[in-house]
């Protein structure tokens, strides 16, 4: 199981976020601790499949960019045939 570990304020700063939630949608309470295992929970559950489309979205870019590249480079090639009537 992949981890992924947080710096400690932006977990702290999502754990407000959650307890925010059930506050204002669900009219519920939670504390620090109950908040804090949802996001761990989540964390668990969606970070494989955030991290997976993230790799995937930075690969199109970098295959986006590359072609871009490569373009650019066949613009800047020089002809290659004689103006002099040789070869």
């Amino acid at each position: 199981m992949m981890m992924i570990k947080l710096p400690r304020e932006d977990k702290q700063t999502i754990v407000k976020h959650v307890q925010a939630f059930f506050a204002d949608e669900r009219s519920e309470m939670i504390g620090d601790l109950g908040a804090e295992q949802i996001v761990d929970f989540m964390i668990g559950e969606l970070g494989p499949y955030l991290y997976n489309q993230a790799i995937a979205d930075a690969r199109k870019l970098v295959q986006e960019k590359a072609s871009q590249m490569e373009d650019e480079l066949y613009a800047l090639e020089k002809p290659t045939v004689n103006r002099h009537g040789g070869r």
